[in-house]
């Protein structure tokens, strides 16, 4: 209404000169604005996020939250000590007053930061609170994330790219603790750094004459592919008995810097080592990788995939047909299984993913299925993959019957705010594919919520994931074994972060490198490898392109058969840095074992410690190792440091006598090698704490492992020398520290050889036997059972 329209209705009255039309013109919520728009992944920022007041104003008591989705490992904000890192604060500016209008009341703002402050997916919230007064609109707030007015160096950003990055504000304009959101997202992009090292791929095992695609790139120190690309790659293939083999690439200067090379044939058997260097840039640390050539072996090559990738059509970063690229283009895998979570997708942006899927799809070169997460609490089940195997149109979200087939409905898009279930427990899922079970695979994980292993249907459930971007979960295998299921092994990245196929880890609950399947099939499309994955013909890593076999005569890992009499079972292990452990299970545990580290003959110098573990099984459950080696008697020399992700995990050399840690573990294992001048005449200490999750509060407070807040772990060098190892095991899942004798020589990367075992039935009438293969470094490979019945 103009201004003679209000004064014929309404009378005579008192308002603010102006203020009717001014708050018709403003956003009713307010708008957002902020000056930053790209900044480097990993990068230390000041970023201001300038909220003004729309024309609902802010109530005494109102709340405001800037909030971003809860995958990214943005550094963990704190408002304790504005002089140190990530501190973020909020300050209120009056806005211009119209003649007549009341001065705003506010007296202050508080601010706080809460990792599940919102909803799923923008979980991670700063939180303003208006405190005695209220605001007016035009007024603005303005929330510094890394304020550095105070001498702070700011705030880490998230580790990993993404493109349009969003803070998004809800507000509470009333005080009832109903959020609306604040129309206008803040965008930005995060991108990668400048190239640190480069990365190369090849196929680990193949037969002579094989053709293979050999990938290369440039990544950050962050592990994130760069975009700085046009610079010429040196490729040489090395091996012992002819001379080297030399070829160059171009990394691309369009988008990901990244380079194919498949005109590179390996004919001679024996191991060759890809040695690949940048040419003209020093200082990019050069990359190596190693493929054994084997006339026997029993497949042309190998299958690499990572069944467990999501997009941003659910909880990851970046779009579908980015991570599918990713995939297929820099990680370079075989197979790539494209995830929904199910209760989140809506059925269009479901419908647009699996045709992507199908045009990524293509027999012989880059296998994609399309498929769902279960994503039942682990009391109805808990988190399911379902891989859709088969060409047909996916029953979901409806089967073919049209009843839901998701676990319930919870998204952005959604009209209703009530979850109502839909496929709830387990069993209906089990119901919705049971009529097909070589069409479909389904795989309980460990994520979120985790799977419960009370549940299972053996001709649906083949594989069991035993490592991915959350951890390593080792005991899921093996406590599917020890109940008599007759399951295989996959590993996968279960990828939020845009980094698919054993991508790097970030900062936060994506502590460890992403997971992969190894895949035993003669031919690479979807029907064979299809099959292959049901019969349990795989290996799992923990991102390495590593090789786990293991077999009896003619059965393979993931077979089942009869034997009468005793069992011989053949394995065979390839790695990268070496092996210092083989070692067997079945239902009992651990049945046999070689230490390489023994076999090659201790030194009297070099000795290891070594920790490792997790609080808990479920979802935030990593160990916080703050430690100290303390080696008295004895001189250090130097230390090497394995399994540290990423440069937030240090070490540092504290005092002559004394090198300090700090790491997170994941399920996962980190060690520190000591070279010393005698270990006779040393006395070693390993004491410090373990921490966990800070959900609200300062984390730099850190949060004490109620069952264990400390560790403590001594020994003096003649009882290490006698005894080899002395561990203290701690409680939480497989937690422990250890100090351990090393060799002097390098560990074989190429380990091979048998053993035999009696023709004993285990409790459900047949026996499984996997093997584990452990690299120096802490990385490892399982192998899927094989599954016996001694008659």
């Amino acid at each position: 209404m103009d201004r003679a329209t209000r004064h014929r209705i309404i009378g005579p009255h008192v308002a603010p000169d102006g203020y009717y039309e001014a708050s018709k013109r403003m956003p009713f919520l307010g708008q957002v604005a902020c000056r930053t728009e790209t900044v480097e992944a990993g990068s230390w920022q000041e970023i201001v996020l300038d909220y003004e007041v729309g024309a609902s104003g802010l109530a005494d008591g109102a709340w405001i939250k800037a909030t971003f989705k809860f995958y990214s490992d943005w550094a963990l904000f704190q408002t304790i000590d504005p002089t140190a890192a990530n501190y973020i604060s909020a300050e209120y500016q009056a806005g211009r007053l119209l003649p007549g209008q009341e001065p705003a009341t506010v007296q202050s703002l508080s601010c706080r930061f809460d990792q599940k402050g919102h909803e799923r997916p923008f979980q991670k919230a700063i939180i303003v609170d208006v405190i005695d007064g209220y605001l007016n609109p035009g007024d603005h707030i303005l929330i510094r994330l890394g304020d550095r007015r105070a001498g702070g160096p700011g705030t880490r950003v998230q580790t990993f790219v993404e493109q349009d990055f969003r803070f998004r504000l809800y507000i509470d304009p009333v005080g009832t603790s109903r959020f609306s959101a604040v129309p206008g997202d803040v965008v930005m992009q995060i991108v990668p750094g400048p190239a640190e090292r480069l990365i190369v791929t090849a196929p680990r095992l193949i037969r002579p004459n094989t053709a293979i695609r050999i990938h290369l790139r440039t990544e950050d120190a962050w592990g994130n592919t760069t975009i700085d690309g046009g610079n010429s790659v040196l490729l040489t293939a090395h091996h012992a008995d002819t001379p080297p083999v030399v070829t160059h690439a171009v990394l691309s200067d369009d988008g990901w810097a990244i380079a194919t090379v498949d005109s590179l044939k390996l004919d001679q058997p024996g191991e060759f080592r890809l040695d690949a260097s940048l040419e003209g840039r020093a200082r990019v640390l050069p990359a190596h990788a190693y493929v054994s050539v084997d006339p026997a072996a029993r497949f042309e090559r190998i299958f690499y995939g990572d069944l467990h990738v999501h997009s941003d059509d659910t909880v990851g970063t970046n779009d579908t047909v980015y991570n599918l690229g990713y995939g297929r283009d820099v990680a370079g895998l075989d197979v790539l299984g494209y995830t929904a979570n199910d209760f989140q997708i809506t059925e269009a942006r479901w419908n647009q993913a699996v045709a992507h899927v199908n045009t990524m799809n293509q027999a012989g070169r880059f296998v994609c299925y399309p498929g769902t997460e279960w994503c039942g609490n682990s009391c109805a089940g808990g988190d399911h993959n379902v891989v859709f195997l088969h060409d047909r149109v996916p029953e979901f979200p409806f089967d073919r019957n049209g009843n839901l087939v998701r676990s319930f409905e919870w998204n952005e898009e959604m009209a209703s705010d009530r979850i109502e279930p839909g496929a709830w427990p387990l069993e209906d899922v089990y119901a919705t594919y049971a009529h097909d079970p070589e069409g479909h695979l389904l795989i309980p994980h460990v994520g979120g919520r985790r799977c419960n292993l009370g549940w299972h249907h053996p001709a649906l459930e083949r594989l069991v994931e035993v490592g991915s971007a959350w951890g390593h979960f080792p005991w899921l295998l093996q406590d599917a074994v020890a109940r008599g299921y007759k399951i295989g092994v996959s590993a996968n990245s279960d990828e939020h972060r845009g980094r698919c196929g054993g991508g790097a880890p970030g900062t936060a609950v994506f502590g460890t490198k992403g997971g992969l399947t190894g895949i035993l099939a003669d031919r690479l499309d979807r029907g064979t490898v299809g099959q292959a994955l049901r019969a349990r013909n795989t290996f799992a890593t923990t991102g390495e392109r590593s090789v786990g076999l293991a077999w009896s005569g003619a059965h393979l890992q993931g077979d089942e058969f009869t034997q009468a009499g005793e069992l011989r079972v053949d394995y065979r292990f390839l790695g990268d840095i070496g092996f210092d452990t083989i070692e067997a299970y079945d239902h009992t545990g651990c049945i046999w074992s070689r230490d390489l580290q023994r076999e090659a003959g201790f030194s009297q110098r070099r000795l290891r410690v070594r920790w490792g573990g997790a609080r808990i099984r479920d979802r935030y459950r990593w160990a916080a190792w703050q430690g100290r080696i303390t080696v008295t008697g004895a001189t250090i020399l130097g230390h090497t440091a394995f399994g540290f992700e990423h440069q937030e995990e240090t070490i540092r050399r504290s005092s002559p006598v004394t090198v300090d840690f700090h790491s997170d573990t994941f399920g996962d294992r980190d060690t520190i090698e000591l070279e010393l001048d005698a270990i006779a005449r040393a006395t070693i200490l390993v004491e410090g704490t373990i921490g966990g999750y800070v959900k609200v509060g300062d984390a730099r407070a850190g949060s004490g492992f109620v069952h264990q807040p400390t560790f403590r772990l001594e020994t003096d060098g003649p009882h290490l020398l006698e005894t080899g190892t002395v561990t203290a095991n701690l409680a939480g899942v497989d937690m422990h520290v250890s100090i351990q004798r090393l060799a002097d020589q390098d560990m074989p990367r190429d380990v091979q050889g048998s053993f035999v075992i009696g023709p004993d039935n285990g409790p459900h009438g047949h026996r499984q036997i996997y093997l584990v293969g452990r690299q120096r470094d802490g990385s490892a490979v399982y192998t899927s059972p094989l599954i016996v019945m001694f008659t």
